[in-house]
C-alpha cells in the first residue's frame, strides 16, 4: 500500500496547484455563494420544476433595472429645470406617450389572446426596448436634451407593458399544490427585494457618474432579455385556454356555483359572468392604482417644491418611496400569511383603511403623514392585489383565467395612467392634493363596498377562503 501511494505522489496535485485552487475557490465564493442560495430560494417548493422560479428571478431583474433608472433620474434629471417648466413638460410626454398606451391597453389583452406563443417574446421586447432607451437616457442626463423625457416615460410604459405580459404567465407556471395568490407574493416579493438591493447600488454607481446608474440599467435589461427566452415553453402554450370577455357572455343569473367550460355554441365567459365579487374587486383595486398614479405625481412636484424640514428634496422624495415600498412588501408577506381569507372582507378593509388615513393626512397635512399615506397605500395595494388575485382564482373559469388576468391588469394599467394624470395637473397645495386623493379612493369605496360585502355573505365562508 505504501509503495501504492507513493507512486500516485507524483501525478498529483503538488502545494502552488492546491494553493491556487484554493485562492480560486475563496474568491468565487462571494459570488457562487449567494447565487446558490438564491437559487435555492427562487426554486424551492417546486418552482424550479414547474418555471416559477425562472420568472422570479426574471422579475428581479425586472425590478433591479427599473430602480436604477429611477435613480438616475430622480438624482439628476428631475430636479435640474424649474417646477413649472418641468410639469409642462411631463404633462406633455404623459399626453404623447401614455395616452396611446392607454387606449391601446384594451388591445393588450386580446392580442395575447389571438398571439398565445408571443409571451416570451413580448417581455423580451419590453425589456430590450428598456435597455436601448437606457443608453439614450445616459447621454441625455448629461446634456439635458430634447429626448430625455419622452425616453424616461417611453421606460415606464415598457415597464408597465412588462407588467401586463407577467400577469398572464404566471398561472401558466403554478407548482402542484399551489394557490396563484401564493405565486403572485413570491415572484412580487422577489421583485422587491431586488429593487431594496439594488437601490444602494444604483446610488453607488451615481458617485461615479450620472450615465452609470443607466449602464447598469441597460446591463440588467439585457440579461433580462435572455432570461425572458430561457422561461418555459408552456408560457407560449394556449392549450386549454380560451378569451375571457369583460362584458359579454351568458345571463349571469344562469351562472353556476363555479362556472363550467362553455358548451359549444355557447358565449363565452367573461369577468361579469362568473360573478359580482370579481368586477367589484378589480374596480376596488382601480381605485387603489389611480391613487397610486396620483401620488407618485403629485408628491414628486410638492415636496421638489416644498420638501420635508430640514431636508433636500431628493431626500424627501426617498423617504416617502421608501416609506412605499415598505408597505408595499408588508402588504405582499400579509396576504401570503393570510393566504386570502375572506378575500372580499379584506378588500373592503384595505380601502377604508386607505381612505381613512388620506383624509387625516389631508386634515392634519405634514411631511410624517404624507409618508404614512405612502406607506398605507403600498400596504393596501399589494393586499387588495392578492385578495383580487385570489378571487380570479375563485370564481374565473380555468379556460379563461390567464386571459382574464391579462385584461384586469390592462384596466389597472389605465387607472393608474388616469390618477398620474390628475396628480400633474393639480395645483401644487397638500391639503387640497389629499382631498383629492381621499375622494379617489372614497369613489372606489363606496361604489364596491356594498356588492363586495354582499358577495361574501352570499358565498359563504367556506368559499371564500382560497386556500
Amino acid at each position: 500500500m505504501a509503495v501504492a501511494r507513493s507512486s500516485r505522489s507524483p501525478g498529483g496535485p503538488g502545494p502552488l496547484s492546491r494553493a491556487g485552487r484554493t485562492v480560486g475557490r475563496a474568491l468565487h465564493l462571494p459570488i457562487t455563494g449567494p447565487a446558490r442560495g438564491i437559487r435555492r430560494a427562487t426554486h424551492a417548493h417546486g418552482a424550479g420544476e414547474s418555471g416559477l422560479g425562472k420568472l422570479i428571478e426574471l422579475h428581479a431583474v425586472n425590478g433591479a433595472g427599473d430602480v436604477m433608472v429611477t435613480v438616475a433620474l430622480a438624482s439628476t434629471v428631475f430636479f435640474a429645470v424649474p417646477t413649472d417648466e418641468a410639469r409642462g413638460r411631463v404633462a406633455l410626454y404623459l399626453a404623447v406617450t401614455m395616452v396611446p398606451f392607454t387606449l391601446l391597453a384594451p388591445v393588450i389583452g386580446p392580442l395575447l389572446d389571438r398571439l398565445p406563443h408571443g409571451r416570451r417574446a413580448a417581455m423580451a421586447a419590453a425589456m430590450l426596448a428598456r435597455a436601448a432607451l437606457a443608453l439614450l437616457l445616459s447621454s441625455a442626463v448629461v446634456t439635458g436634451s430634447l429626448e430625455l423625457y419622452p425616453a424616461a416615460l417611453g421606460v415606464l410604459v415598457a415597464s408597465k407593458a412588462y407588467g401586463v405580459v407577467r400577469s398572464a404567465v404566471v398561472p401558466r407556471l403554478l407548482p402542484a399544490g399551489f394557490s396563484l395568490v401564493r405565486a403572485n407574493s413570491r415572484v412580487t416579493l422577489g421583485g422587491l427585494l431586488a429593487t431594496g438591493a439594488a437601490a444602494p447600488i444604483g446610488a453607488g454607481l451615481q458617485l461615479i457618474g450620472p450615465r452609470w446608474p443607466l449602464y447598469g440599467a441597460f446591463v440588467l435589461f439585457v440579461a433580462g432579455t435572455f432570461l425572458s427566452f430561457r422561461m418555459p415553453p408552456k408560457v407560449d402554450s394556449a392549450k386549454g385556454e380560451a378569451r375571457a370577455l369583460l362584458a359579454a357572455g351568458p345571463d349571469p343569473a344562469d351562472r353556476p356555483a363555479r362556472a363550467p367550460r362553455p358548451r359549444n355554441g355557447a358565449r363565452r365567459p367573461g369577468l361579469r359572468t362568473v360573478g359580482p365579487a370579481v368586477t367589484h374587486g378589480l374596480a376596488a383595486n382601480a381605485a387603489l392604482r389611480c391613487l397610486s398614479g396620483f401620488l407618485i405625481f403629485f408628491l414628486a412636484f410638492l415636496l421638489r417644491e416644498h420638501p420635508m424640514t430640514g431636508q433636500s428634496a431628493a431626500v424627501s422624495l426617498g423617504v416617502v418611496g421608501v416609506a412605499a415600498g415598505a408597505g408595499n412588501a408588508l402588504g405582499t408577506a400579509v396576504g401570503a400569511w393570510l393566504r386570502t381569507r375572506a378575500p372580499e372582507l379584506i378588500i373592503v378593509t384595505v380601502v377604508g383603511g386607505v381612505l381613512l388615513m388620506a383624509l387625516v393626512a389631508a386634515v392634519f397635512f405634514g411631511a410624517v403623514l404624507v409618508a404614512c399615506l405612502a406607506a398605507c397605500a403600498g400596504f393596501a395595494q399589494a393586499l387588495a392585489k392578492l385578495s383580487l388575485d385570489a378571487l380570479i382564482q375563485r370564481d374565473v373559469p380555468e379556460s379563461v383565467r390567464t386571459s382574464a388576468f391579462a385584461r384586469s391588469e390592462t384596466l389597472l394599467q389605465m387607472a393608474w395612467v388616469l390618477g398620474g394624470a390628475v396628480g400633474i395637473v393639480l395645483p401644487l397645495n397638500g391639503t387640497l392634493g389629499l382631498l383629492v386623493a381621499a375622494a379617489i379612493v372614497a369613489t372606489g369605496w363606496l361604489t364596491t363596498v356594498r356588492g363586495l360585502l354582499a358577495a361574501a355573505r352570499h358565498d359563504g365562508p367556506a368559499r371564500a377562503r382560497v386556500a
